[in-house]
């Protein structure tokens, strides 16, 4: 199954790395600087091709880790000349071209899987287990500043990874969004708090900030039965049950006494299972296409997660 790559920006580079990790025929890239694509295709003894059309012409799959304002026309001309498209996150610069890109995948058949990597964090793949039935979300991502990425809010540099995850686990449609959004270094909003409530009554609070002292990026959830605290920075996940308890029964940890009754406070810290999340990533997109099933991140996905981080941008504007 052979691939080509998009794009050798930052990111682009990290992808080249993990696709010859892969299990895609790796055959090579295309990137408009000419000159740093010599370079690259000399360290890497990998072919650098001399246009975007040469390039999908010599692959069935295409990695695209371009500036998101190339994504929509890059992506087009790959899913109409059929080829499976993995592409970055946000998966456009607008709405429409988004819809487009949806309907066009439909059309041609073809796999497309958006780039949340955030999915195959080791912190959240170790909660597989947990049923999330969220009532409260509260989720912090902050970053120090690095000019890389400040062409666009810090909505869909940083806040879009907390969406999709928050979108894939609250199952049900967003009803109200507030959100307040300050320039300080940059021409676009370096720092961001959303409010999102949805139909089914679950509320989110999310702040983002790409000016901060310090990296973080956590998710607090807190539902009927549990408390589960995500560090996707640091890996980790932890999570505390509160379960009936038992008369006679030998626990000896932590209990409490409510209105119902005394309760166990019940501590777990799920095994973590390190990982290469955009070479797994890359991976699954891989099997998808050889064995015809779903992506993990599908188009829709992306879509929505572009959909309501556009909204929240919005909303800052009107404030």
């Amino acid at each position: 199954m052979k691939i080509g790559l998009v794009g050798l920006g930052h990111l682009g580079k990290i992808h080249l790395k993990c696709l010859l990790n892969t299990n895609f025929e790796f055959v090579g890239f295309y990137d408009t600087d000419r000159v740093l694509s010599a370079t690259m295709a000399e360290m890497h003894q990998i072919e650098s091709f001399e246009s975007l059309e040469a390039l999908i012409a010599a692959v069935e799959c295409v990695d695209i880790v371009s500036p998101t304002t190339y994504h929509y026309e890059i992506a087009k001309q790959a899913i109409i000349a059929g080829k499976h498209v993995f592409i970055e996150k946000p998966l456009t610069e607008t709405l429409d071209q988004a819809d487009e890109l949806v309907q066009l995948a439909h059309k041609y058949g073809v796999k497309v899987q958006v780039g949340h990597v955030e999915r195959y964090n080791p912190a959240i793949r170790s909660l597989s287990n947990i049923q999330f039935k969220p009532k409260f979300i509260e989720g912090h991502r902050l970053a120090i500043f690095n000019p890389r990425g400040t062409d666009v809010s810090v909505v869909l540099d940083l806040m879009i990874h907390d969406l999709d995850i928050i979108l894939n686990m609250v199952k049900s449609e967003v009803k109200e969004v507030r959100a307040n959004g300050v320039c300080i270094v940059s021409k676009t909003p370096d720092i961001c708090n959303a409010r999102i409530e949805f139909e089914n009554g679950t509320v989110v609070n999310l702040t983002a900030s790409r000016i901060s002292l310090k990296n973080m990026r956590k998710i607090r959830i807190f539902q009927d039965d549990a408390y589960i605290s995500l560090d996707f920075l640091d890996k980790e996940a932890q999570v505390v049950k509160i379960e009936e308890n038992v008369e006679g029964d030998d626990f000896s940890g932590m209990t409490i006494q409510t209105k119902d009754g005394l309760k166990r406070i019940i501590i777990e810290a799920p095994t973590i299972m390190q990982n290469n999340a955009i070479e797994e990533e890359l991976n699954d997109f891989y099997n998808a296409v050889v064995h015809n099933t779903n992506v993990l991140v599908t188009i829709e996905d992306g879509y929505k997660a572009l959909k309501l981080a556009q909204i929240i941008e919005r909303k800052m504007n009107e404030t």
